[in-house]
């Protein structure tokens, strides 16, 4: 069928009432958003937020209501989609940004595709990886790799994506949302080794859409997380770890066949290092559970 590229799409989407389908793949992937209130009678109140991405630049899709169970663990990143029958709408100014791989890929910032069960009723196909074609021009998935002793290096809030050996990993916890509010985050503290410091990564993980992977988090399990955002206390030189964003997916031993990651150097060299590794001796130093207090409070209370 005859086909529009983002770029395009973007440029004209104001004077056209009917689109032609688009042809892209799926760079980042956002995690499941329940919108749902009390006043609101709507039957799936759910959303999810994709950027997508052909030759011509990246751009954000939006999955709604039904369609969010039906199709959000099929679509995963690297995923090459056919989209037809959807609405282009212009974005919302307060969603968060994922930070691209490739530095050099166009944004399309201003525009998002809203893929919807009805008005119309959006038909999304997947395209199996071995149906792709390279005069197609689909980008690949790209990361942004760190080691653990590039982290010590980094700003604040900058973003990055992390494999590592898990050696600790504490029990989940709760966080209120917000104050007075019945609304927690659920979340747990783990270490990972990557034998390039003596220092572990410290990673705050919270509970994505992904609770079969949060639940077996454990150790001698290897651990990749991606969109991970750097946390710097400036007050203390010392503390520094990293935490999930909302684009955040993370992968346990058993989940990393196929993920578009496994090609990537800084992940090739990390599999080479644990194999050199006796499994034993690493053993003894893993721990699981456990109050875990981090940032650690300061030796006395004046210091508060």
């Amino acid at each position: 069928s005859k086909l529009i590229s983002l770029g395009h799409l973007e440029m004209t989407w104001r004077s056209r009432v009917h689109f032609y389908p688009v042809l892209v793949r799926v760079l980042h992937k956002s995690r499941l958003r329940y919108y749902g209130k009390p006043e609101k009678k709507v039957d799936m109140p759910y959303q999810a937020y994709f950027e997508v991405a052909d030759s011509s630049g990246m751009m954000s899709m939006v999955l709604w209501n039904a369609l969010c169970p039906e199709w959000y663990n099929s679509i995963k990143v690297g995923t090459v989609l056919l989209l037809e029958q959807y609405v282009i709408k212009p974005s919302y100014p307060f969603k968060t940004q994922p930070t691209p791989g490739d530095s050099q890929m166009k944004r399309f910032a201003t525009t998002e595709i809203s893929l919807n069960v009805r008005n119309p009723a959006t038909k999304i196909t997947i395209i199996p990886e071995e149906m792709v074609k390279p005069e197609w021009g689909l980008p690949e998935v790209k990361y942004r790799f760190i080691t653990r002793s590039e982290l010590d290096y980094l700003p604040h809030n900058h973003s990055c994506d992390v494999i590592g050996l898990v050696t600790f990993v504490g029990r989940a916890e709760r966080a209120r949302k917000r104050e007075r509010r019945e609304d927690f985050w659920l979340y747990r503290w783990a270490h990972a080794i990557d034998g390039t410091s003596d220092q572990p990564f410290i990673l705050e993980l919270f509970a994505t859409s992904q609770p079969d992977v949060f639940e077996h988090i454990l150790p001698m399990t290897y651990l990749v997380c991606t969109q991970m955002r750097v946390v710097r206390d400036l007050s203390r030189t010392s503390t520094i770890y990293l935490t999930t964003s909302n684009e955040s997916q993370i992968f346990i031993s058993g989940w990393h066949k196929g993920q578009p990651y496994t090609k990537d150097a800084k992940v090739q060299n990390f599999i080479q290092w644990t194999k050199t590794q006796s499994e034993a001796s690493r053993m003894e130093k893993t721990v699981v559970g456990g109050y875990y207090p981090f940032p650690r409070p300061p030796n006395n209370f004046l210091k508060y």
